[in-house]
């Protein structure tokens, strides 16, 4: 196997992962051989890839670093799919309504309720805390 064939397969999605995927879409009484599985397989795989792909070059003609919903449309269509563009926008729209549902994380700073300066001098009072352990523990210690 070539540098390029393993590296390919590095960037890959696992054949497992895509395989469970199309048996969950496909009707539990469809009987197909284990070769045309594997080739059904291989074409998702390529068929995600070069979605991928072309999304990606979208984004960065936009000069995002993080491909969107929109660059996949994009993509979709002009790698003549436009057929898939209403399913995917039904569920973009639908991931959109369960992330207003859910609840934002707090942080700790935020949870703590001190200020940005407060933490400070909490932090400076801990560092010197350490420092002065450091420095009665460690008698043969040298500080840089």
């Amino acid at each position: 196997m070539s540098d390029r064939e393993s590296s390919a397969d590095d960037l890959s999605l696992p054949k497992a992962t895509v395989q469970k995927i199309v048996s969950e879409i496909l009707p539990p009484d469809l009987v197909f051989s284990r070769e045309t599985r594997d080739v059904l397989i291989d074409c998702c795989i390529e068929f995600i890839g070069l979605l991928s792909t072309q999304a990606n070059d979208m984004a960065e003609a936009d000069a995002k670093k993080t491909i969107a919903s929109d660059h996949v449309i994009r993509a979709l269509v002009e790698l003549g799919f436009p057929e898939y563009v209403g399913p995917i926008n039904e569920v973009v729209q639908e991931h959109k309504e369960t992330q207003k549902g859910r609840e934002r994380k707090v942080g700790k700073f935020e949870a703590s309720g001190l200020t940005e300066e407060e933490l400070l001098r909490k932090q400076e009072e801990l560092f010197g805390l350490a420092r002065s352990k450091l420095q009665s523990d460690g008698s043969d210690y040298k500080q840089t």
